[in-house]
């Protein structure tokens, strides 16, 4: 059965909408960074994009972008077990949208499978969905204004000024490219909160046959 369920479509959905907002409204009532339209929608798109250049079927890209936008829907129950809890939710969305089985498979395996804590790239959407939420580290995501009370992840994610995943097919390689003002934050830092999540970037690297690697200020890390 052709599936009629485009990104476009979620996207604009005011249930889902609905569901993204008060997601990233409970995970700011317990300090998290921003987890709102600005993520999702730069995690659908740079799962796209890894499948789009990596060659992958448009109907695959597609659903690589839908995985993106819903893939924190979970937090709205609670930030522990996101992953599942949100995998479900999706599922009855798309089930009751009438996408197809082998469809909404593939999207909620990728939502199932993007908590570092209990992860694994099982497919090309998941290992993608992986690499684009994991990469996004930025300035903008810290909500704290008052930087005397920064905690960890705020000084992090602060002090990247400038972060870009390249994918260079001729050297089979993932690049994270950072620039992390080191006067905010240390580069030990950085490592110390998210190596969990660039071994996890690795192992999804490694699903489409190619490496992950790391430069922060332009030298080599991982």
């Amino acid at each position: 059965m052709a599936s009629c369920v485009t990104f476009e479509y979620i996207r604009k959905n005011p249930d889902i909408r609905t569901y993204i907002q008060r997601a990233d409204e409970a995970l700011k009532s317990i300090g998290y960074t921003e987890h709102s339209f600005p993520h999702v929608e730069k995690a659908a798109a740079t799962a796209a994009r890894i499948l789009t250049e990596l060659g992958y079927p448009e109907r695959e890209i597609e659903l690589a972008r839908i995985a993106g936008f819903l893939h924190d829907i979970g937090n709205v129950i609670n930030r522990v077990d996101h992953a599942q809890s949100g995998a479900v939710m999706a599922f009855r969305l798309l089930d009751r949208l009438e996408m197809p089985v082998d469809e909404i498979c593939s999207v909620i395996s990728a939502i199932g499978n993007h908590d570092e804590a209990t992860a694994q790239p099982i497919d090309a959407i998941s290992a993608a969905l992986i690499l684009a939420d994991k990469t996004d580290v930025r300035r903008s995501r810290v909500r704290n204004t008052d930087f005397l009370t920064f905690d960890i992840h705020d000084r992090v994610n602060y002090a990247v000024e400038t972060a870009e995943l390249l994918i260079d097919k001729e050297q089979q390689e993932f690049v994270l490219s950072m620039t992390i003002d080191t006067q905010i934050s240390s580069v030990l830092e950085y490592f110390e909160i998210f190596m969990e999540r660039m071994l996890l970037c690795r192992r999804a690297a490694q699903f489409f046959h190619m490496q992950f690697k790391i430069y922060i200020n332009h030298s080599l890390m991982l």
